[in-house]
């Protein structure tokens, strides 16, 4: 039998609150809190909501400023302002007759300046390797 919105909303508020349960600590949280988390990463996997967010890093944006700033057309902006929304990675709020997005946890930043540093380590320690492969190559 399918989930009724109800028993969705159930759901969701107890794996919320099996989340802040679990004091932060990532090996005490329930399979359904880890799927909570693996949900927000999903909405980060996409190439054009991270433009988004990147977009938003400056300041509160409505849809035009967006497109704009990032060359994505304007139904495919609005699609992923949805599905960001939903994800609590952005909130908006309207003045006069315009929408404005703002980035809602401004520690999705820190995270991304995060996986960059390391992606940056990985890809110097992969260099290093080629170089390394290079020098035994035409040493032979």
């Amino acid at each position: 039998m399918p989930a009724t919105k109800k028993s969705k909303k159930k759901a969701s508020k107890t794996s919320i609150a099996t989340v802040k349960s679990a004091d932060r600590d990532v090996t005490q949280l329930s399979p359904a809190a880890l799927g909570l988390m693996a949900d927000f990463f999903k909405v980060l996997s996409e190439v054009s909501r991270l433009q988004i967010v990147c977009a938003l890093k400056s300041g509160d944006k409505n849809v035009t400023e967006i497109i704009e700033i990032t060359g994505l057309g304007q139904a495919n902006v609005s699609k992923h302002l949805k599905m960001l929304a939903q994800a609590g990675v952005v909130s908006r709020h309207q003045e006069g007759v315009c929408v404005y997005y703002q980035i809602a946890n401004p520690f999705l930043f820190e995270l991304c300046d995060l996986v960059c540093n390391a992606l940056s380590v990985q890809i110097e320690q992969q260099s290093q390797q080629f170089e390394q492969l290079g020098a035994m190559r035409q040493s032979r």
